[in-house]
């Protein structure tokens, strides 16, 4: 009798197990301030300019990543990952205790908040291209899929730990300690870095150069692969529309009423869902046949439940909205990268990632944006139930552009650019 094999097998291979590890440390510690600096904005500002204020937040972390984007791709082709992560690691440190120290200090002004989140995110941007290109290395091709299940439960998992940490840390403590933590935490993904050993050499020929001509081969391959391009563009428009996460401090003070600890259960609830959907993904995603069918259906899942949440009066509707939200997207974002790593040359890897950065990050950042100055205009329950009602009409005219993706099957042999002349 055949076993199933272990849904923790990429966990064998001891430099993905400690990339992975410190990631979950340092990426609670990241949820809790992107939760915490929500809050502490909506503190600093008149009540007339909260909305506004709120999807600001947004705006100051998607301009470093557009600026930076298609350069950290090229660099991260060019460069040693894991040097280049060392770097960015220790940014991102740099930023967190900046914020952490002008917060114990005193701060009654909302600028250093908006410049520190820039600058943090300016590391971002080029430590997200050199992660994404090197934890593929890290495992056989064949535990890919596997791998990549794994860190949506990392991810998910991190962003239950640390909105709900975030929540008891500021009732109990004050956000300037929720800073602080964060900036201790990036130093698991540091020593991960240091400890890992017989990394795979790039032979010199498969690393980019740096130069311009090397950014445009990457967006020249993004464009001319349907699939790749596709997923990106649904990762886009989904969160663009529906991105309601910088709402939920009005929602918790103004319309649940439910303070802080309510606000950090709230800002935890899609992760909840998304930890059981990574769980369930683990197991089942080499049995899902309809790869394809299934994203679409997953990110109609995601439009209609934030439609819900727009309408909902109740706290734990509300929450299990948000769950639904956080399952119906971890679904759809393991397919999306599944279909990206699988169809994506190493040597592009960078590239590729740098460019679906833009969608990835841009779309909730602008959304938020958006969603800020919609709540401020007609209300912040109009603002979510609208921005669901567009993510549903942006994939119908996805799925209309792309029968490839529609097509797409388990193990069907797809090279990157297949499908061009079809659509």
């Amino acid at each position: 009798m055949n076993s199933r094999p272990s849904p923790f097998l990429a966990l064998q291979h001891r430099n993905f197990r400690l990339l992975w590890t410190g990631q979950l440390v340092s990426l609670s510690g990241s949820m809790m301030q992107t939760a915490a600096i929500l809050w502490h904005v909506s503190l600093l500002v008149p009540e007339s300019q909260k909305g506004l204020a709120l999807g600001l937040v947004g705006l100051v972390r998607v301009i470093p990543i557009v600026i930076f984007s298609l350069v950290s791709g090229v660099v991260a082709d060019a460069l040693d990952r894991r040097r280049l992560m060392l770097l960015t690691q220790t940014g991102m440190t740099l930023a967190a205790s900046a914020l952490a120290l002008i917060t114990f200090r005193g701060l009654t002004v909302v600028w250093p908040i908006y410049l520190l989140t820039a600058l943090s995110a300016a590391a971002g941007a080029f430590d997200n291209p050199a992660r994404q290109s090197l934890f593929p290395t890290l495992v056989p091709r064949e535990h890919l899929p596997n791998a990549i299940s794994l860190n949506a439960i990392m991810f998910q998992a991190a962003s239950v730990l640390g909105p709900s940490l975030a929540g008891v840390v500021i009732a109990a403590l004050g956000v300037k300690w929720v800073y602080a933590l964060n900036a201790l935490s990036f130093l698991a993904v540091i020593a991960a870095l240091l400890l890992m050993r017989a990394l795979p050499q790039r032979a010199e020929s498969e690393k980019s150069e740096i130069s311009p001509r090397a950014a445009l081969d990457g967006l020249r391959f993004v464009f001319a692969a349907p699939l790749i391009r596709s997923t990106m563009l649904l990762d886009f428009f989904a969160n663009f529309f529906s991105s309601a996460m910088a709402l939920l401090p009005i929602f918790a003070q103004d319309i649940l009423k439910v303070g802080p600890q309510g606000y950090g259960w709230l800002y935890a609830a899609p992760s909840v869902g998304a930890v059981v959907a990574s769980v369930l993904m683990v197991r089942l995603v080499d049995r899902i046949e309809h790869r394809g069918r299934t994203l679409l259906w997953a990110v109609v899942g995601y439009g209609a439940a934030t439609v819900i949440f727009g309408f909902s009066q109740s706290f734990w509707l509300t929450c299990l909205c948000l769950a639904l939200v956080g399952a119906t997207d971890t679904v759809s974002m393991v397919l999306r990268n599944i279909i990206r790593q699988l169809t994506t040359p190493d040597h592009l890897r960078g590239r590729m990632t740098s460019v679906n950065m833009v969608f990835f990050m841009g779309g909730p950042n602008l959304g938020e944006l958006e969603a800020g100055m919609v709540a401020n205009w007609l209300g912040a329950p109009f603002s979510v139930v609208s921005g669901g009602v567009g993510c549903l009409l942006a994939t119908a005219w996805v799925a209309w552009q792309t029968p490839a993706l529609r097509r797409y099957r388990r193990d069907e042999p797809v090279l990157a650019t297949q499908g061009a002349a079809a659509d």
